[in-house]
């Protein structure tokens, strides 16, 4: 009854090339993130592809049998999705072990969670960010998918059994199913919370397994194997059109959707995966050509390879990065150069893993291992064993040496740097509060205000400071007493947060409010919360771009907030950071739009200083860096 089963089922070639059009937008936006804001659209195409085709499967078997083999449905997934993750997680263990031992922390949660596919909820509850590279450099970043993935392979055939023994109606059927998936769609929307980081409802399997049932859905009403090849020319026209429209639709949102957007978690990312399933059916109708339009060589290629070519992706991006610094100055250059090392990793793969163990009989693995015993030694199985072996034993040796939350000297610095400089952050507002309070109350019935700095004399621990200052920043006496007379407001991400107290020291009556992975698009109603507590000074500092870029209705939004107060903005120095280019070049055209915006060029500054100014990642600030960092401040800020 299988073999019957398998004969029926036809193998839908386009559908590699929306498998193509899934893999490339997702790659994309994390070699090309300014250019593919949207392209991880592309998971919710791979989940709509996944639900459909295995719940047609499920519903062929019952068709012919009455019944599935949960057995059998197990043994095909496991098959098809276990050997080349293992190997993934194998290769990949190794290099860190071999050559990037920072990696090794945490390994044996990463690892466990993977092989048992749970990582996206070990990812949520170790507090991990899907959007944060910094704080969250990992070659297992991606692995979530498959775990949303694997877990709904095992609820569904049980909720398939349910729902064809009790409801056994296919329109009924399809309505129960579609309204889950609606249902897990108005969780993302109702846990998603604006300007906050989305990925506990970007990872979570209740609010991301709507796209999956949105084709299981489907698959009751669309079957494959009752779709007629021959229909009426009017009907060829609307599935053509329809499937050309999804397609374009799609193309567009992956170059436009950024994930930041509130619309994606209320009900955009829903809109996404409903036109991907619609896509979805034009390819797979006989009648309709747009299986033809999407089946070509590449794309068969590239789509038989997606897997891999998924699996790859960040290990190759984290890797390579690891060794080439100089990635923005370069971006198109490394860019192919990492697209060309994510092929030949899946090509590898597809060779070594999938394809000869997609039909492998494991009942027969120890006859088969007697058997290779028995080969001549030299033949073509035999070279792999010892290479094979040895990544193993590496494999194995840097899983069980792999520490867990180990923090390095410097990790351990940078955390109580930037613990303190919180600290500091907040006093600078605190004081700025009391001083605004004090100045109140010194206000005379006349109206007129008593300025202490006038009438009082400089104490002794002041002075001490203020030299202090000088041999500090080489500075004159002259020059620190104007930085002790500079009242601004300085808000920016880690990069600012580093310098806290470097600004405390020389410019006490600033305002510091920095914290780590702030972006433009999430900063708006921090900086209306400053205004709205009267400490939005002017002129007004801003270090915001190392976490990633921005588009103009963003910084928009932003500039809006601040009025026309004098807006100094520092450039970003990471030359390690894809977008650090893009960042600056934005900077650069909106000077000429805003006519009270000044950029502070620290890019160039930074790069003409010394190496020693940065901690190993090349954009935060070591002492030295803080002081050059600060010291530009104050250049800018006096025109000295």
């Amino acid at each position: 009854m299988e073999t019957k089963r398998l004969k029926k089922s036809r193998y839908i070639s386009g559908l590699d090339g929306v498998r193509t059009l899934a893999v490339l937008g997702v790659i994309f936006y994390h070699l090309l993130p300014d250019k593919m804001r949207g392209g991880y659209l592309g998971v919710p195409v791979f989940f709509a592809i996944s639900g459909y085709l295995i719940t047609d499967h499920l519903r062929l078997e019952w068709e012919q049998r009455g019944k599935i083999s949960l057995k059998g449905f197990f043994g095909r997934r496991l098959k098809r999705l276990y050997p080349p993750m293992l190997f993934f997680l194998v290769v990949t263990t190794a290099y860190i072990t071999l050559f990037q031992h920072n990696l090794l922390n945490n390994l044996k949660g990463v690892v466990t969670s993977a092989l048992l596919y749970v990582n996206n909820w070990w990812q949520i509850n170790q507090g991990m960010s899907y959007f944060e590279r910094f704080t969250n450099e990992s070659p297992f970043t991606h692995i979530w998918y498959l775990s949303v993935e694997f877990q709904n392979y095992l609820i569904w055939p049980i909720l398939f059994v349910l729902l064809m023994t009790f409801v056994k109606n296919r329109k009924k059927i399809f309505l129960v199913v579609l309204a889950g998936a609606l249902l897990s769609a108005i969780l993302m929307a109702v846990d998603f919370v604006p300007g906050a980081d989305p990925t506990r409802v970007y990872y979570g399997t209740d609010t991301r397994i709507f796209s999956i049932w949105l084709g299981s859905a489907m698959a009751f009403l669309w079957p494959t194997t009752h779709l007629r090849t021959k229909i009426p020319q009017q009907a060829k026209k609307v599935l053509n059109r329809l499937g050309l429209l999804c397609l374009a639709l799609l193309i567009v949102a992956f170059f436009l959707l950024d994930a930041h957007y509130t619309f994606v978690y209320r009900g955009g990312m829903f809109l996404i995966s409903l036109i991907a399933v619609l896509l979805i059916m034009v390819v797979v109708h006989p009648g309709a050509s747009l299986n033809k339009w999407l089946t070509n060589p590449v794309f068969t290629y590239i789509g038989k390879r997606s897997y891999g070519i998924y699996l790859y992706q960040y290990p190759v991006m984290i890797f390579y990065e690891a060794k080439v610094k100089n990635i923005a100055d370069h971006l198109w250059l490394h860019t192919l150069i990492e697209i060309l090392l994510i092929l030949i990793c899946a090509e590898l793969s597809y060779r070594l893993i999938d394809r000869p163990l997609r039909n492998f009989d494991y009942s027969k693995t120890w006859q088969t291992v007697k058997g290779w015993f028995k080969k001549p030694v030299i033949s073509r199985q035999k070279p792999f064993l010892i290479p094979g072996l040895l990544l193993v034993a590496v494999a194995l040796t840097g899983f069980i040496m792999a520490p867990s939350n180990h923090v390095t000297a410097e990790q351990k610095q940078m955390q109580e740097q930037i613990l303190k400089n919180r600290e500091i952050s907040e006093a600078t507002k605190k004081e700025a509060q009391k001083a605004k309070e004090t100045a109140g109350s010194n206000t005379s019935e006349s109206g007129k205000t008593t300025d202490s700095s006038t009438t009082e004399e400089i104490d002794p621990q002041m002075q001490a400071h203020m030299k202090q200052m000088e041999s500090t920043y080489g500075l004159s006496s002259e020059q620190v007493a104007a930085a002790y007379k500079l009242k601004f407001t300085a808000f920016g991400d880690s990069v600012m947060l580093g310098a806290a107290q470097n600004m405390k020291d020389l410019f006490p009556q600033a305002v510091v409010d920095a914290n780590i992975n702030r972006q433009v698009y999430s900063s708006v109603d921090l900086v209306e919360k400053l205004a709205d507590q009267g400490l939005l000074n002017d002129p007004v500092i801003v270090g915001l771009g190392t976490n990633g870029d921005f588009n103009d209705s963003q910084f928009a939004d932003f500039m809006k907030v601040l009025g026309d107060r004098k807006v100094y903005w520092v450039n970003v120095y990471a030359p390690s950071v894809r977008t650090q280019n893009v960042v600056n070049n934005s900077l650069a055209n909106l000077v000429k739009k805003y006519d009270n915006l000044t950029v502070i060029d620290w890019h160039t500054y930074a790069a003409n200083g010394n190496a020693d100014w940065f901690y190993e990642d090349g954009v935060h600030l070591t002492p030295e860096g803080r002081i050059a960092y600060t010291k530009l401040l104050f250049s800018t800020l006096t025109n000295q």
